[in-house]
C-alpha cells in the first residue's frame, strides 16, 4: 500500500493541487501576519490597531466558517473526518485565547505584547500544521468539483468587512501561479474591485504595521 501523501502550505504550494490553493493562501497569510506582529511588537505603534483588528476578524471568520460550514460539509462526504473535526475545534478555542491576549496587550498600548505575539504565532503555526495534515488529504479525496462547491459556501459566509479584505490579504506576496489559479474562481467584477480599490485600501492598512 502506498504511503499517504503529505501536504503542507508551510514551506510552499508545490505539493498542493491547484484547486485548494485559495485555502492554502489564507494559511500562508496568517503565518506571514503572525510574523509581522511579532516583529512590530517590541516597538508597537497604535497605528497598527486597525491592521490587527482586520487580521483578527479574518481569522475568526476563517475558523468559524470551518466549524459551521466546511466541517459539516466534509462530514457528510467523508465520515472518517468526524473525530478529527472535534480535535480541530478544540484548537480553534486555544487560538481564540491567544488572540484575546494580543488584543488585551494592544489595548494596554503594547504592554505584554511581545510575549502575547510569540504565543499567538506559536499556537497559530501549530494549529495550521495540524489542520493541514488532517484536511488536505480530505480535500484531495473530494476532488476539485466537490471541494470547490464547499469552498463557495465558505466564502459566501464571510461578513462584508472580511469579504472586502480577503482578496488583497490572500494575494499579498503570493506566487503568481497561485494567484492565477485562485483568481480563476473569483467572478471577474469582484476580481477587478479586489485588485484595484480594495488593494489600495489594504495597502493603507498595512502602513500601520510595516516599518
Amino acid at each position: 500500500m502506498p504511503a499517504p501523501k503529505s501536504f503542507s502550505s508551510e514551506h510552499g504550494l508545490e505539493s498542493l493541487p491547484p484547486y485548494f490553493h485559495g485555502f492554502a493562501l489564507m494559511h500562508i497569510a496568517m503565518r506571514r501576519d503572525a510574523a509581522r506582529l511579532r516583529t512590530a511588537a517590541p516597538a508597537w505603534n497604535t497605528a497598527g490597531e486597525p491592521w490587527w483588528q482586520r487580521l483578527r476578524e479574518t481569522i475568526e471568520w476563517h475558523h468559524t466558517s470551518e466549524d459551521d460550514v466546511l466541517w459539516p460539509g466534509l462530514r457528510r462526504k467523508d465520515p472518517d473526518f468526524d473525530a478529527q473535526a472535534r480535535e480541530l475545534h478544540e484548537d480553534h478555542e486555544e487560538l481564540d485565547a491567544a488572540m484575546d491576549a494580543v488584543s488585551t496587550a494592544i489595548a494596554h498600548r503594547g504592554d505584554g505584547l511581545v510575549r502575547a505575539s510569540h504565543t499567538f504565532e506559536s499556537v497559530l503555526r501549530d494549529h495550521l500544521r495540524d489542520e493541514e495534515r488532517i484536511i488536505f488529504p480530505v480535500f484531495e479525496r473530494l476532488g476539485e468539483r466537490a471541494y470547490l462547491a464547499e469552498e463557495r459556501k465558505v466564502v459566501a459566509s464571510a461578513p462584508m468587512r472580511v469579504m472586502t479584505h480577503l482578496q488583497p490579504w490572500m494575494f499579498d506576496g503570493a506566487p503568481r501561479r497561485s494567484v492565477a489559479h485562485v483568481s480563476a474562481t473569483i467572478p471577474p467584477p469582484v476580481r477587478l474591485i479586489g485588485a484595484t480599490l480594495l488593494h489600495k485600501r489594504y495597502q493603507r492598512t498595512l502602513k500601520g504595521i510595516l516599518k
